[in-house]
């Protein structure tokens, strides 16, 4: 019977052949969802943004049509234009620019010129976008881009003025936005020309609830209505087109240090004015929640909101403007890098290993 010799070292295979097992330790997502992709999302937004359309429709007619239309087709327009300089695939098949457009249109004086509009819109997307390398790399918002430059550009048409129109057959063109009002009252107080018990009754007015809600006030067409917003940004919020933890931050603040101002006298409407009045809930649902522009984090996404809310409170109480979401979002979108350092989550089995 033949013996069976053992395997010699030129029989098994050495150890430098074997392939090396690569064992990557990171924290999620390491699972997608195909449904969640660009075109589906800006499709989502807008169907969130409809009922605030509506709303502008019924309360300033004409003049909300005309600037929401020209901003989307000026959005367009210079997206195709840019991206045929950039020698790239036209993008606007993922309702990207479209949103944009929506959103600035609706964040812009319904009286604004139309020259305003264009410009914005054509700074929105190119400043704003494609200057960065074009969506996903952008670092701030484009809407609030485009609205932040024609706002210092041309403050004149954009001030209160823009607002009011005194021969019209719409009511609520004729009256001052409610929060002009709140800051003039609030600058009157403060150099001693009215007292805090002696409200005027176009105060009394701009302080109703019901109005504020509904969205039968003066402002911008996509900031009037806090039930259609409310109605929109649930919806955004159930789909996931929008992270729930910017809105949450950016209520807890404002209600918290709204409320301690109003108890300083530094302005008259109380926290729940300040959160149906004005861009905060246009601001929480559709311009902070911008993914590209707002940490990946639930811990950072939170904390974002909470200084977005921080700082709107702080323009409207302590600067010569009566409203500051685009900016809050504009000064946060800067600090987005910092927070998601600050908020890397610890991976399972322990941190992330370093090279040497």
């Amino acid at each position: 019977m033949a013996e069976t010799q053992p395997p010699t070292a030129s029989d098994t295979p050495s150890a430098s052949a074997a392939p090396a097992v690569a064992i990557r330790v990171a924290p999620s997502p390491h699972l997608c969802d195909a449904h969640l992709t660009t075109r589906g999302m800006m499709i989502d937004v807008l169907v969130g943004l409809a009922p605030v359309l509506v709303m502008a429709v019924l309360v300033f007619h004409w003049y909300a049509v005309v600037q929401v239309g020209l901003c989307v087709l000026s959005c367009l327009v210079a997206e195709v234009v840019f991206t045929r300089i950039r020698r790239k695939p036209i993008p606007i098949g993922d309702y990207s620019a479209a949103v944009t457009g929506v959103i600035l249109g609706l964040s812009l004086p319904w009286g604004a010129p139309w020259y305003i509009g264009v410009l914005g819109s054509v700074v929105a997307i190119g400043l704003g976008k494609v200057v960065f390398g074009g969506l996903g790399f952008n670092i701030f918002n484009p809407a609030m881009v485009g609205r932040a430059f024609v706002m210092l550009s041309f403050a004149k048409e954009l001030g209160a003025s823009a607002y009011v129109v005194t021969r019209s057959n719409l009511e609520v063109l004729t009256q001052a936005t409610p929060l002009t009002i709140a800051k003039q009252f609030a600058a009157d107080l403060a150099a001693g020309k009215v007292v805090a018990f002696e409200q005027p009754v176009q105060l009394e007015h701009a302080k109703a609830f019901w109005p504020l809600f509904i969205g039968q006030v003066n402002g911008s067409p996509g900031e009037t209505s806090a039930l259609a917003l409310l109605v929109g940004g649930i919806y955004l919020c159930i789909r996931r087109a929008a992270a729930w933890q910017i809105p949450a931050g950016i209520f807890l603040t404002t209600v918290a240090f709204a409320a301690a101002a109003h108890g300083s006298m530094l302005t008259p409407f109380n926290a729940l004015h300040h959160l149906i009045s004005g861009s905060v809930l246009f601001g929480a649902f559709f311009i902070a929640t911008d993914p590209v522009t707002s940490p990946v984090t639930s811990t950072g996404k939170f904390l974002f909101g909470l200084g977005i809310g921080l700082l709107v409170v702080l323009v409207r109480v302590f600067s010569g403007y009566p409203e500051g979401v685009m900016f809050a979002v504009l000064v946060m979108n800067a600090v987005v890098p910092l927070i998601n350092r600050w908020t890397i989550p610890r991976p399972l089995g322990g941190p992330v290993p370093r090279k040497d």
